[in-house]
């Protein structure tokens, strides 16, 4: 398959011509089996322009000495845990940093409250296993199992998510490198370069909380929300523009103005008080994260290209705000249409805006 054919390729898929003019320029030390030094890694999630003129698309906006502090983690015998609020690109930042050291990023263990140990450690082929008996033949191994294998990176995606009994089983990997498979009193040991990428949840915390054996197998790195309006307008603009070549919209680009209106609204409702400081308002259940308003620019792109006139304007914006901002009839909606009384009908240039929301 390329990455013509599949709806939504992988990190090292997609950005292959950028990994390999990276690799080949990159004259700096490698660790064990990484496709390219962790400052060309740092330069891969930042973007950047190669000496032989290849521009690098930026992966990530934040700071870099977070990115450097991530990619530095994996130098060391730690692994990296991303923490952050939903939306702040933790799982897209793990994807790309697994792409560039290992050059496969696909090897990845979901986390959810049925999780089982297996998913982390190995499974049986069972029709094998009766036939011949245990082997390791019969062995089915887990994408964290491959990975000590190659050394290569594992991504863990919502660790917390995962039972604590499950969590654990992470302790003797990271902490002496070894998976025991006690069924034949064997144990596959990692070779250099294996290393964990996991991630989790702000909001999950009390859910499965990790113990604090495992949390001190982990460097952790907090991703917070776009410091700025500016850079979270441009994240918007360039993932809605990227999904929506992807998904063949038959729309234009958004304008750069309507992104700007939804990510203000997004702003303003999570901090509780308008840009201007002037106005506290009620702060809705939802996240309201910098990915639902990707996915809020993204569906009005899909209404105007389908059932309008290729354009972005405030109609197709209105179904997508309420959708994002209202997740509890009650309390969101009523945080909602305070916005729109007290913010979005004061401001002349939001009339449109507020005319479509209220027509919903």
């Amino acid at each position: 398959m390329t990455t013509e054919t599949v709806l939504r390729p992988a990190a090292e898929q997609q950005y292959a011509a950028e990994l390999d003019a990276l690799a080949k320029a990159d004259d700096r030390p490698r660790p064990p089996r990484w496709r390219m030094s962790p400052q060309a890694v740092v330069r891969y999630v930042l973007g950047g322009t190669l000496p032989d003129g290849t521009v690098i698309s930026p992966k990530y906006v934040g700071d870099r000495r977070l990115v450097e502090i991530a990619v530095g983690t994996l130098v060391t015998d730690r692994a990296l845990l991303l923490v952050g609020v939903p939306g702040t690109a933790k799982s897209w930042l793990s994807e790309h940093i697994a792409a560039a050291v290992s050059g496969d990023s696909t090897r990845v263990v979901q986390g959810t409250a049925g999780t089982g140990e297996d998913a982390v450690r190995y499974g049986w082929n069972y029709a094998r296993l009766i036939a011949e008996g245990p082997s390791e033949a019969a062995i089915v191994p887990s994408p964290v199992m491959t990975a000590m294998r190659l050394g290569a990176v594992a991504r863990i995606e919502e660790l917390t998510r995962m039972p604590a009994e499950v969590q654990d089983s992470f302790i003797t990997i990271l902490s002496e490198k070894t998976l025991p498979v006690p069924e034949l009193g064997i144990q596959v040991q990692a070779v250099p370069g294996f290393t964990v990428i996991a991630t989790a949840n702000d909001r999950d915390r009390g859910v499965n909380q990790m113990s604090s054996a495992l949390a001190r197998r982990f460097n952790t790195v907090v991703l917070p929300p776009p410091a700025s309006e500016d850079d979270e307008v441009r994240i918007v603009s360039a993932r809605a523009a990227q999904l929506g070549r992807a998904l063949e919209l038959p729309a234009e680009p958004p304008a750069l103005e309507e992104v700007r209106r939804v990510v203000r609204i997004f702003r303003e409702l999570r901090n509780g008080s308008t840009v201007d400081g002037r106005t506290q308002l009620k702060r809705p259940s939802g996240s309201l994260s910098t990915a639902e308003a990707i996915s809020v620019v993204t569906s009005g792109m899909a209404l105007a290209g389908h059932f309008g006139d290729g354009t972005i304007t405030a109609d197709e914006l209105a179904s997508g705000l309420l959708g994002a901002v209202v997740k509890d009839r009650v309390s969101d909606t009523a945080a909602w249409q305070e916005y729109l009384e007290a913010v979005v009908k004061e401001r002349a240039d939001w009339r449109d805006l507020y005319r479509a929301c209220q027509d919903r």
